[in-house]
């Protein structure tokens, strides 16, 4: 078994990858199959950073990623000493976290052949950062590789993207998802219900097969859509899921910030209601990064709710279309022929178009409630 196997329905990129693997391995090859840069892209649920940390286990793998060995396991567990990998929870990377990294990166590798950098949202680097990072990206180690992550080329400064390889991975499709998910031992049918309603998204398929609470909550985004009738269903549909999204940001905020605040004050050496020097500084930080993170998922949260109503009126304009073989909500047959019935296929575009926007503009930090609203008008 390799690292790759845990990539599905990418061939295309495994091919690619693995070849750069076995041209980074052989020091007389003089191709350009291996490069010190490289850009995966591709819809969510795709697997671009999956796709990234399996390049990176395979390139510090003395077998090119076996999957079996100690190389391997720590760096798919992200706890490889070669391979740095960002995440951010917040809203935006800044400058400061780019500099360090840079510094760690050009350290020689420890155990490995490369010292091997993943990014895992490029495209929330803030514009200074990615500046400072273009200079590493040109300027690169020896043994240094960066791997970068994000959802379309466009996501990152054109000056970054042409100093980078760039590799397109496709929304797995809803047979490979629902195959993963039976040999993960899901019963079939709700193994298929899930890869239909993820619309290919593979950690959201595994979420909705393995949790009746996520399936509940989804059932009632869908219904919520279903009973807008007038301007005033609208704004009233508009508050109760931007509501939601508060309250499932806060419950999960704060189980997590507790615990971190107190780790961190016990590390800074807290006496009472005192801190070490420097200690004060730190928990300030923490706490804006706390709510830094709080923000961003209330707008995930509406960003998975808009993609489910989207797939409500992908199943309208199906019928309106009179093609019900791939329907996703199958159960709310009923009320998709209602709605189907009482529009037109031009009008369900324009809902599906403005349902995509509205993630768009969330996604470039407009406000959520202003922003919701306005859909749902438009929804009516």
């Amino acid at each position: 078994m390799s690292v790759f196997d845990l990539l599905i329905d990418q061939e295309h990129v495994i091919e690619i990858l693995a070849e750069a693997v076995a041209a980074s391995k052989d020091i007389s090859n003089t191709s350009q199959e291996m490069t010190h840069a490289w850009l995966f892209t591709g819809p969510p649920g795709s697997g671009r950073s999956n796709a990234a940390i399996a390049f990176a286990a395979a390139l510090v793998c003395e077998k090119s990623g076996c999957n079996n060995c100690i190389n391997c396991t720590t760096a798919l567990a992200g706890s490889h000493a070669d391979i740095e990998l960002i995440r951010t929870e917040g809203l935006s990377i800044k400058i400061d976290e780019v500099r360090e990294l840079i510094t760690r990166a050009s350290w020689s590798p420890s155990v490995g052949n490369y010292r091997v950098v993943v990014i895992e949202d490029a495209d929330r680097l803030t514009e200074s950062a990615a500046n400072a990072l273009l200079k590493a990206v040109e300027e690169p180690g020896l043994r240094t590789v960066w791997l970068l992550c994000a959802p379309s080329a466009s996501d990152v400064l054109p000056t970054i993207r042409s100093r980078t390889r760039s590799l397109v991975l496709r929304t797995p499709s809803t047979a490979a998802v629902a195959a993963l998910l039976e040999a993960e031992k899901i019963p079939t049918d709700m193994a298929q219900f899930a890869a239909r309603a993820s619309q290919g998204h593979i950690g959201r398929a595994r979420h909705l097969a393995k949790s009746e609470e996520a399936r509940v909550r989804r059932q009632a985004i869908l219904k919520i859509s279903l009973l807008i009738t007038d301007i005033s269903s609208a704004f009233k549909a508009a508050g109760v899921l931007v509501d939601a999204a508060k309250k499932e940001a806060e419950e999960e905020a704060e189980l997590r910030d507790d615990a971190e605040l107190k780790n961190l004050k016990e590390a800074w050496g807290q006496q009472g209601s005192k801190l070490t020097q420097g200690g004060s500084k730190a928990v300030k930080e923490l706490e804006k990064e706390q709510k830094s993170r709080a923000t961003r998922m209330v707008r995930d949260f509406l960003d998975r709710a808009l993609l489910d109503i989207a797939t409500l009126y992908r199943d309208v304009l199906l019928v309106q279309s009179r093609s019900t073989d791939s329907l996703i909500n199958i159960d709310l047959l009923d009320e998709i022929t209602k709605l189907a019935n009482n529009s037109t296929p031009e009008a369900t575009l324009k809902k599906l178009e403005a349902i995509m926007k509205t993630r768009t503009n969330l996604a470039h930090n407009s406000a959520p409630l202003l922003t919701v609203e306005a859909l749902m008008v438009q929804l009516k």
